[in-house]
């Protein structure tokens, strides 16, 4: 009952923009919130151009801080994603270029997690713990089931809360979740459509005690909401904003839970995970930490193809971008990112930099001022988020290696795009070439107009990944 009030008292505050000013606390190296959604399209949230969705709490992030328009996730789908985030490393040098379960857990069902990162892998948090900083994860992981290299309590984590299994976490009423590595069940939940106690809700709140108890350290909070993932589940008073607004057809249920108002309930799963990130940067309000607290808010990957839950046409979830998650096409892998350091960023910036979401770990380290790990491939685009776009270091290309969805790899150099798909059919898929900048919905094919460039970007895709350790990953001929 009293995290009910919190929450109704912080969305009140957070709603009207005003509050009780804490004081001033001793300042240390910046504070880390890395925010990642699940499965949040590129124009779902307000400040991308969404119409029908109401996401103020980022909007307003995006008002204070910085927008970027052509950022990218390292993966079109989840563990993968994660993993470049995470180390540093594109998908054709990470380890983990897929999603791979492994069962049965250690509590004994099905939900044993994913393809675990190797014991000596150098994630953010294993850097940042080095360098004296408080961690934790809350919410989906999806890189190392309970016990193995790939728990994140060996992975640099000093607390986790949420689902280890990312298929877990197709159920937002599940009979449990993982307390670091114990289960915490959740009364009266059953594992149906609706329950008692709302995962995300809790995990929410136990983000925030964790941030109240560790204030006056240095910590990096990795914070990676479910939401706005399948199933179609949502606390009912979210989703009786949205029920009546528009014409439904229900999800009889096929491949997640079945769901009489789809678009009703989608608009209330982004709506409720913008109040979670209201909660989270109003709790960082009240206890005085927002001026040294450095938010990224980003996605996984693109919007789900599953149209029949999930109606990215009616949401116009992509905007014009061709493809959705599981595709290397631009809407599998262009993803908001909203990064807020108040006195330091412009408030209200826009930038068009090229970036990936493997560059994240080298802007934190320039962030808080320490060296990079050797090895990765990210850049730090802390340059052009205090407003000194002629300092920043561009990437000479980015680079995706995704064994999924039928094999697919892509290059991207300046406003070249290049990628082959159906590698699993066809190793010798013809190659693609879209000039973005004058073709962002990559329509036409130029390969046979700029057979240079085609050359060029096709050497990289060898050139630019490394032979996968585990043959699940690999889908591809490699030179002798």
């Amino acid at each position: 009952m009293w995290y009910r009030l919190a929450i109704l008292l912080g969305t009140l505050w957070v709603g009207s923009g005003l509050g009780v000013t804490a004081r001033a606390r001793p300042q240390h190296k910046p504070n880390i919130v890395l925010i990642v959604a699940d499965d949040l399209g590129w124009r779902e949230l307000g400040c991308y151009g969404q119409q029908k969705i109401e996401t103020p709490h980022l909007d307003r992030l995006a008002a204070q801080g910085m927008r970027f328009t052509d950022f990218h996730s390292g993966a079109p789908v989840c563990a993968p994603s994660r993993c470049t985030l995470l180390t540093g490393l594109h998908s054709g040098h990470a380890v983990v270029r897929d999603n791979f379960e492994v069962r049965p857990s250690v509590f004994g069902d099905e939900f044993g997690g994913q393809y675990p990162l190797p014991a000596e892998t150098v994630t953010i948090a294993r850097w940042l713990k080095k360098h004296g900083y408080v961690t934790a994860a809350f919410g989906k992981w999806g890189l190392g089931g309970v016990g193995t290299s790939g728990d994140p309590l060996n992975q640099g984590f000093d607390r986790f809360f949420g689902y280890n299994c990312q298929r877990h976490a197709h159920n937002l009423y599940p009979r449990y979740l993982v307390d670091d590595r114990r289960q915490y069940w959740l009364e009266g939940n059953v594992g149906g459509l609706t329950g008692a106690q709302y995962a995300p809700q809790v995990i929410n709140q136990k983000a925030i005690e964790w941030l109240r108890a560790n204030r006056d350290r240095p910590f990096f909070l990795y914070y990676a909401t479910p939401l706005p993932h399948l199933a179609l589940q949502a606390p009912e008073e979210e989703v009786a904003r949205y029920r009546g607004r528009w014409f439904e057809t229900p999800y009889s249920g096929k491949s997640y839970l079945p769901n009489p108002t789809p678009r009703a309930t989608y608009a209330a799963m982004v709506s409720f995970m913008d109040k979670e990130v209201g909660w989270l940067l109003h709790t960082l309000d009240s206890l005085g930490l927002s001026e040294n607290t450095v938010v990224f808010f980003t996605s996984d990957n693109g919007t789900t193809h599953l149209k029949e839950q999930v109606d990215y046409e009616f949401f116009e979830s992509v905007g014009p971008l061709r493809g959705l998650k599981g595709s290397l096409y631009e809407g599998g892998h262009r993803v908001p990112l909203i990064v807020r350091w108040p006195g330091k960023i412009p408030a209200g910036s826009v930038s068009d930099l090229v970036a990936a979401n493997y560059d994240i770990f080298a802007t934190i380290c320039d962030i808080v001022g320490i060296a990079l790990p050797a090895h990765i491939d990210g850049l730090s685009f802390l340059p052009t988020l205090l407003g000194k776009r002629r300092a920043q270091t561009l990437h000479d290309y980015l680079y995706w290696d995704f064994p999924g969805y039928g094999g697919q790899i892509a290059v991207r150099m300046g406003k070249w795009k290049a990628l082959r798909t159906n590698l699993r059919q066809n190793p010798d898929a013809p190659l693609e070439l879209y000039d973005l900048q004058a073709d962002l919905s990559e329509t036409r094919n130029l390969a046979e107009l700029y057979p240079n460039i085609a050359r060029r970007l096709d050497r990289i895709m060898f050139q630019g990944r490394t032979r996968p350790a585990e043959e699940k990953f690999q889908f591809w001929r490699y030179p002798d």
